[in-house]
């Protein structure tokens, strides 16, 4: 019996320990483990290797992903479905686990449906975007660094009486940005799940100026950039011009991503990745997507996971509501 790990679509800190959880596992269980390479574009060109305790030695430290990842179009064709199929006929590989996003899932799930290839999600994004989960790997050691960056930037900006602005990635979800804004103790968050009034901000900010306040944080999300007003930029403008206070932006970017999988990202892989495999070896038929919640691990059907956009939970809004006003 041979099941293989790959790692498909952006990177995050978590990857390598479960990685590393899943050779060690399958070794535990007498399986023989493959690392397939370069996510789908390796399964294409058939870069898929055995691996060993070598291997995955000294991993659970690493940001990243050592076996590389990728973002395949011709993936969604079936002829390199067909090939990627044959390649993995090769080594006698019926079984998968992938760490990806839902795009990552619902390619996997073609390939099931086409050629009975099982397979088990697990959700690793720092976006925490997947509907169906509360907690994807990864994020945690996103918010640290985020945490940390801002942490840092607040110093600069009280010795100078300055505002900054500091913007988070998340695509269209502003779950890094809200986090990071209520445990920084931000006085700005603009995410784009909430209305905002800039005009009452405003008004708010200066008159916390006036009261002594030295510095302003503002943390943004870069699901906002399409908006002209309060994208990183807008938002430099408007406090430096309306608010009246001298404004520096930071944009975090990729330094997000990566970096050392704090404790509790590595311990989530290492759970994923166990009850991944237990799961695939005891299922004849097997497409299902590990998810967390309420402290429990469950598994989901790819319908589920893609039947409703993610949500943030209200609870974590009405934290921020305060930020907006």
């Amino acid at each position: 019996m041979a099941i293989a790990i790959l790692t498909s679509g952006g990177d995050c800190a978590g990857m390598n320990p479960a990685i590393k959880q899943f050779v060690d596992y399958c070794f535990s269980k007498n399986i023989q483990p493959y690392l397939i390479y370069d996510g789908l574009e390796g399964l294409i060109d058939g870069d898929i290797k055995k691996a060993s305790y070598e291997d995955v030695a000294g991993m659970m430290h690493q940001g990243g992903t050592m076996i590389r990842s990728s973002r395949s179009k011709r993936f969604f064709e079936y002829e390199y479905r067909k090939i990627a199929y044959e390649n993995l006929q090769k080594h006698g590989i019926d079984k998968l686990i992938i760490l990806g996003g839902d795009g990552s899932f619902r390619a996997l799930d073609q390939f099931y449906k086409d050629f009975g290839v099982n397979f088990v999600g697990i959700p690793s994004t720092i976006d925490n975007d997947i509907f169906g989960t509360e907690y994807c790997l990864g994020v945690d050691t996103a918010l640290n660094i985020i945490r940390e960056a801002t942490d840092a930037v607040r110093d600069t900006s009280a010795s100078f009486k300055r505002a900054c602005v500091i913007e988070t990635m998340g695509r269209d979800c502003g779950y890094l940005a809200l986090v990071s804004a209520i445990t920084c103790g931000a006085e700005v968050c603009i995410i784009p799940e909430l209305e905002y009034d800039l005009d009452k901000i405003g008004k708010r900010l200066k008159e916390e100026l006036k009261n002594g306040r030295k510095y302003i944080v503002c943390i943004v999300a870069e699901g906002c950039n399409s908006q002209v007003c309060t994208n990183t930029n807008g938002l430099v403008k408007w406090l430096e011009e309306d608010v009246g206070i001298e404004t520096r932006a930071t944009i975090l970017g990729h330094v997000q991503r990566g970096g050392n999988p704090t404790v509790y990202d590595r311990l989530m892989a290492s759970e994923f990745a166990t009850y991944a495999i237990d799961k695939i070896l005891d299922d004849e038929k097997c497409n299902h997507v590990i998810v967390y919640n309420k402290s429990e691990f469950q598994f989901v059907s790819i319908d589920y996971v893609n039947s409703q956009k993610y949500e943030i939970k209200k609870e974590l809004l009405d934290l921020a509501r305060r930020l907006i006003n």
